[in-house]
């Protein structure tokens, strides 16, 4: 479809969708959402602060926390405006470049903290199969330039998608299926020759996404074969122990990434609230249960949270 100047057709705005059948009950759904939204922000915010304002967690690992905190902020600030206005204000309009950053962001920031786990774990390994170099293997400007070369790498992979989308005419109409920009969403709705987005795309989740879980996984059974040669038990439950923070963040992430790949491949008939809802799952879950596994799981940020709390009781 043509524009009157020639051009393909861009519709000016979008249409949002909240969670289909479900026309009742949006005030709960609203509240549900913003209760999710202030559990990941808090959450991550506190993480944020007790790593700056404490100095026993000016280490390695809590700089990675941080990095994996400040992520998952970029996350959740990247689909409010939109599930807000969706849910809140039943505005479900978003203009069309304003949905191609959308898309941009909520993907950078989904592929960033996927290298931001393959970085923890990286940190596990020299921690347990390498100590005595740990504190020269992770120096502040190694970790500071692997932490910008996550960012380059996401932003640089990442950065082709709006242009891949701008220069497609959209023909199917305009109504999207969530409440927030993706780029499978929005190849629903374009026609024309999509087969250059979708090989890119799968390359970009291929480079990122099955390459980072695979080297996770290879550095975890690396840990797994230095700790066996532990000879004492105690010491070996205490290794495993400073990784299971990270592997509950690992699943947190991943294992709804998988779950949403198998539904889209071998459950092609299910109701478009199964494909939302899990999507749904995808975005808002990791970033809510992050800093509430590291809070429960890892002494020092329990410690530290207790040091602040009896700070202003006081």
């Amino acid at each position: 479809m043509l524009g009157l100047n020639g051009t393909p057709f861009q519709p000016a705005t979008l249409q949002l969708t909240g969670i289909p059948g479900m026309h009742t009950g949006q005030a709960w759904i609203a509240l549900i959402f913003c209760f999710l939204y202030f559990i990941s922000i808090a959450g991550n915010l506190s993480i944020l602060a007790l790593v700056i304002r404490e100095p026993p967690l000016h280490q390695p690992m809590y700089y990675f926390l941080s990095m994996l905190s400040l992520n998952d902020l970029g996350v959740s600030l990247s689909t409010l405006p939109t599930v807000l206005a969706t849910f809140c204000f039943n505005y479900r309009h978003v203009g069309f470049d304003a949905c191609l950053v959308q898309m941009f962001f909520i993907h950078t920031f989904s592929f960033m903290e996927s290298g931001i786990l393959l970085a923890m774990s990286f940190d596990r390994f020299v921690a347990i199969c390498d100590p005595l170099r740990y504190s020269t293997v992770l120096t502040n400007s190694r970790i500071l330039g692997m932490g910008l070369g996550i960012l380059a790498k996401s932003f640089t992979t990442l950065f082709p998608f709006p242009f891949l989308v701008k220069r497609l005419p959209f023909c199917k109409g305009n109504v999207l299926h969530h409440s927030y920009c993706l780029h499978p969403d929005l190849m629903k709705v374009a026609c024309g020759d999509i087969h250059v987005n979708n090989i890119y795309g799968l390359f970009v989740v291929i480079f990122t996404y099955g390459v980072d879980s695979v080297f996770i996984l290879l550095s975890y059974a690396l840990i797994l074969r230095a700790v066996l040669v532990i000879a004492s038990h105690e010491q070996r439950l205490k290794a495993l122990n400073t990784c299971i923070s990270h592997i509950c963040a690992v699943l947190a992430f991943y294992v709804p990434i998988i779950a949403v790949s198998m539904i889209h491949r071998f459950w092609k008939s299910a109701p478009a609230v199964v494909h939302v809802m899990m999507s749904n799952v995808y975005l808002f879950v990791p970033p809510m249960l992050n800093p509430i596994i590291y809070s429960v799981k890892t002494k020092e940020i329990r410690r530290g949270m207790l040091k602040v709390f009896h700070k202003s009781q006081t």
